[in-house]
């Protein structure tokens, strides 16, 4: 009899340390969730930052060669060059449209495209 109540009592005992390693477990995947969610938003992060480190380089030497309002047919040959790295990298039309007119003006560049684009460059780099 004393063994019948014995079992009895280890009952809930079991059903007490089951409930335990349930609880555990859960904790576990909890922490495991979020230290993914934390590696996934760091690396998207840093994704981020570099790309927009790329973006700001290319629109710098996408900008160099006209901040002084002169271009020269090696400064026009530049931004021929550049024009579709900038494009690719993700800088804005509003540089690369002026800078593609620039690159395909020939002999007459046109004044009002050379200003557009460094108003463009000057709104960039102050935002």
């Amino acid at each position: 009899m004393i063994r019948r109540y014995s079992a009895l009592l280890m009952l809930p005992l079991v059903a007490l340390v089951a409930t335990g390693c349930g609880q555990i477990e859960q904790a576990a995947s909890d922490a495991a969730d979020q230290a993914a969610n934390a590696a996934s938003e760091a690396v998207s992060q840093a994704a981020s930052d570099l790309a927009n480190a790329a973006v700001g380089e290319a629109v710098k030497q996408a900008c160099a060669p006209i901040r002084d309002g002169s271009i020269g047919a090696e400064e026009q040959q530049l931004l021929g060059g550049l024009v579709s790295a900038a494009d690719a990298a993700g800088v804005p039309a509003e540089i690369t449209g002026p800078m593609s007119q620039i690159a395909e003006s020939g002999d007459q560049i046109p004044a009002e495209t050379v200003a557009s684009m460094q108003k463009a460059c000057d709104d960039y780099s102050a935002g």
